[in-house]
């Protein structure tokens, strides 16, 4: 049996000093493995709802109009609920199938989780979508106005609430468990960040091309921060506000939250390629600036070709 070169054993989980790699070898990690449980986790998560609504059908309380809510952020407190149950149940569904399948809790999929780490890539996303925002305001004033209404307070909270859980649930199963899986099949960082990024972006493709190339480089970029500082916490901080801020502060006229009641709403069609490369270039510094100023604690990280 090929457990990634490990005995078959369940590995013991790491200090909070050990390396990505030891949180990744952690459990029972033969590749058969990863199939199955991706095929597990998403039954999972499609039988659980439908089990609720088939029930709720069954007992007249079942609306139509929920499905449609589910897609339109013009009605942001019903889009934003549905939209964080759902991500819920499939964070839940990869947790429980995790655990059964490989014999690896929670925490080890999350790495050494710092809460500083989540704060700082929170703030210095924040600051740098506004610097971008405003760098798109100079180039094209004519796309943006002001959009905030009477559902602006309720859409924040709703938004906050369901947009940590969307987020987190896929840094949890995209830097979390799929970069760890390849990080034991490649022991490289840059082929395991490739490959990690295109499973995010392939996720993306329904929402566009500009948006699952932009999923892709993020997707790279979060997979480097994951095994270099060996958790999931700066990429989470940074994903959380990049989707806060697209659906509060400034909602494009043309992405997933169109239509949600913002405080502003920028409608630049002809500036979405140059949005994706300038964002793509300031995401990279921002990491590269974040692991300058703080080296891995770990004693060693894989190498990077």
């Amino acid at each position: 049996m090929n457990e990634f070169a490990r005995p078959p054993a369940v590995s013991q989980a790491p200090s909070s000093a050990g390396t990505y790699l030891d949180y990744a070898a952690v459990g029972r990690n033969a590749w058969w493995r990863y199939p199955l449980c991706v095929a597990l986790a998403l039954f999972l998560a499609v039988a659980c709802p439908a089990v609720v609504i088939l029930a709720l059908i069954l007992a007249h309380r079942w609306s139509a109009d929920v499905l449609k809510f589910a897609q339109d952020p013009s009605h942001p407190v019903a889009f934003f609920t549905i939209n964080g149950v759902l991500f819920f149940v499939l964070a839940a569904a990869f947790a429980a199938a995790i655990r059964l399948v490989h014999a690896k809790r929670f925490a080890e999929v999350l790495g050494a989780w710092r809460w500083r780490d989540f704060a700082v890539g929170f703030a210095l996303w924040a600051a740098t979508l506004v610097c971008l925002t405003l760098v798109d305001f100079v180039v094209a004033p004519a796309g943006f106005r002001i959009s905030v209404s009477g559902q602006t307070a309720a859409l924040a909270l709703a938004a906050a609430l369901a947009l940590a859980v969307q987020t987190f649930a896929e840094e949890f199963i995209f830097r979390g468990y799929l970069t760890q899986g390849l990080l034991l099949a490649t022991r490289r960082t840059a082929p395991t960040a490739v490959l990690s990024g295109l499973l995010f972006g392939a996720a993306h493709i329904p929402n566009g091309g500009p948006q699952a190339a932009s999923a892709t480089i993020f997707g790279i970029v979060f997979a480097v921060l994951a095994i270099r500082t060996g958790s999931i916490a700066f990429g989470y901080g940074l994903h959380f506000m990049n989707n806060l801020f697209g659906a509060v502060v400034v909602a494009s006229g043309s992405d997933v939250f169109h239509g949600s009641p913002a405080l502003f709403t920028q409608t630049t069609p002809q500036l979405m390629w140059w949005d994706t490369a300038v964002g793509a270039v300031a995401l990279v510094a921002v990491a590269y600036g974040f692991l300058r100023r703080r080296p891995t604690e770990a004693s060693s990280t894989p190498a990077w070709p």
